[in-house]
């Protein structure tokens, strides 16, 4: 079996690689190709990458290349983590719209959309060189806006489905919570990427007993804290919000918290100028321990398993991916790209069923839905009114004046990334 990680030069590969060592009976990978372009960076994770295997006795042989064409050919699932621009691009996103006095965030408003333009044309060119080369070989993307970002490539025919670690990392924290192990634990985990609620955690499968009110009674200070959530707002609503949803929930607070602080994007970008250096001495043979604070928890577990249940190996049954709406959510148009509970297999990612989903959340789903129509349209077709119209359509912004200023400034700081500006 070969697999392609395309950005594989990124900090988080190395976790990525601990989970296919770790998880080879899952997914036994015989070729693993990392492609970057950043020559220098890539051969500093691949040697790591190498060292991964060898101790963890994986025979699988680490192919680096900056060569794309021959990366992806005959890949059986190539895996999208890429950040176009790099943190530079991402430092920017989250300051810029804060001279609106709006959050600036690198996945939802302003900063989303921006990263929305500059990420959708090249992830459909990297996919059509995988139809070209394989055109049986599945798509995984695990890079933001993940639900724009796989909406384009399903909507441009290829084999895809989205992948978000928010949902396993849900899984693995209630199941510490209640002593269980976390295949136990099934999520009612309903909404689009990033904007999602769990309204039911459910022992043993999509039917059983739900133990979220005495996971909310007994562990809700813990859970409110993690979220960065008043506790009374979590028994109020009687549901698990997604930690972004605090984005929505709280925008001032964030956004005068944002202003006092560096971003997270400089803080990233330290971590990652320590994290290449470690990466570099050859006696490392393990993923460091600060790789932990980078982001990404449990991202390898749930790749494995995505990808051993699309090549038709030992992953596990349901899965939350994400992939078309297809009536699930009967408020949303069939092409919309949901987040949720699927039934996953060789065919690809089927929702399963989802009890109707209260106002007080639909609303919100189907506004930022209608966002993410607009903001595909633009990073398809370009143009400084469709980028206007998906910032006035955002909930974050949803102000003429904030749209116009903010299309100006994403215009600004992005040129060299918009073929059309």
């Amino acid at each position: 079996m070969k697999l392609t990680v395309v950005g594989g030069g990124s900090t988080y590969t190395p976790e990525l690689i601990d989970g296919f060592a770790r998880l080879r009976d899952t997914l036994p990978i015989t070729e693993l190709v990392l492609v970057d372009p950043a020559a220098e960076r890539l051969e500093l994770v691949g040697g790591l990458a190498r060292r991964i295997f060898a101790k963890q006795d994986h025979d699988g042989k680490v192919v680096t290349t900056t060569d794309l064409d021959a990366g992806v050919e005959g890949a059986d699932a190539v895996l999208l983590q890429l950040r176009v621009g790099g943190q530079a691009a991402r430092e920017q996103d989250e300051t810029w719209p804060l001279e609106c006095g709006c959050v600036g965030q690198e996945t939802t408003g302003a900063g989303g959309l921006a990263k929305a333009l500059r990420t959708v044309p090249v992830v459909l060119d990297i996919a059509e060189r995988v139809r070209r080369t394989n055109p049986d070989a599945w798509i995984i993307d695990f890079t933001n806006p993940v639900g724009i970002v796989t909406r384009a490539l399903l909507q441009a025919g290829h084999k895809a489905v989205g992948l978000c670690n928010v949902a396993i990392g849900f899984q693995r924290k209630f199941a510490k919570l209640l002593d269980v192990t976390p295949s136990e634990v099934h999520l009612d985990h309903v909404g689009l990427n990033h904007l999602t609620w769990e309204r039911a955690v459910r022992i043993g499968g999509p039917e059983g007993e739900d133990v979220l009110p005495r996971l909310l009674a007994g562990h809700g200070d813990a859970i409110a804290g993690d979220l960065r959530l008043p506790r009374p707002v979590l028994d109020r609503l009687g549901v698990v919000p997604s930690y972004y949803l605090r984005y929505f929930y709280a925008h001032d607070e964030v956004v005068r918290e944002l202003g006092t602080k560096p971003s997270r994007a400089a803080e990233v970008a330290a971590m990652e100028r320590e994290l290449l250096e470690m990466y570099g001495d050859p006696a490392l043979d393990e993923k460091p321990d600060l790789l932990a604070k980078r982001g990404g928890a449990f991202y390898s577990e749930a790749a494995v398993d995505l990808a051993a249940s699309l090549l038709g190996g030992g992953g596990s049954p349901y899965q939350v991916v994400n992939t078309y709406n297809n009536g699930t959510l009967p408020f949303l148009p069939d092409d919309a790209v949901i987040e949720t509970q699927a039934a996953v297999g060789a065919h690809g990612a089927t929702p399963l069923p989802v009890a109707p989903v209260d106002p007080l959340y639909a609303g919100l789903i189907a506004n930022v839905t209608a966002y993410e129509d607009l903001a595909l349209e633009a990073a398809l077709r370009g143009g400084r009114d469709r980028v206007f119209k998906a910032l006035l359509a955002h909930p974050l912004v949803g102000q003429y004046a904030y749209a116009d200023g903010l299309t100006d400034r994403l215009i600004a700081h992005n040129r060299e990334h918009l073929a059309w500006a």
